[in-house]
């Protein structure tokens, strides 16, 4: 029997494969647990057009992402940091600290996740980041450490 799957399945195949399984298997085990339908046209049509429209909305992902990119590429963000002498740190700016002043400053949201420091800021100055947007497409920008006085 001809099924599609709608799900993972170890041995059988990926989510969105036609399969041809035995006629018992796939009305005692994959129909009944919901991981796969009867392969007719109108299932194998849909599938068609959600792996489409997947692919669509990937591919307006990465252009979105390549235009913020490339935006992005002449900013600098201003992070403020309590600092001791000759413009050492108390501790280090991190990427939570990037991401809140990227989005007060240029509304422009990012996780802290995907923006890569080279090595830990524990001065005051200008250091080079780069930000992880989609597949390889990575934006580079500047992060510009101010001390805050000590009173």
């Amino acid at each position: 029997m001809k099924v599609l799957l709608q799900q993972d399945v170890k041995g059988a195949g990926k989510a969105g494969d036609i399969v041809n399984v035995s006629d018992g298997y796939a009305r005692n085990f994959l129909i009944p647990k919901k991981l796969a339908v009867p392969a007719d046209a109108g299932n194998i049509n849909a599938a068609t057009i959600k792996k489409a429209a997947e692919k669509h909305r990937i591919e307006v992902q990465r252009r979105n992402a390549k235009e913020l990119a490339s935006g992005m590429s002449d900013l600098t963000v201003r992070v403020y940091a309590k600092a001791g002498e000759n413009g050492r740190l108390f501790g280090s700016v991190t990427g939570k600290e990037i991401a809140e002043a990227l989005k007060a400053q240029y509304d422009i949201s990012l996780d802290k996740k995907k923006i890569r420091i080279p090595e830990p800021i524990k001065s005051t100055g200008i250091t080079t980041v780069s930000a992880h947007m989609f597949e390889q497409t990575d934006a580079k920008f500047k992060v510009e450490v101010i001390a805050i006085e000590e009173n």
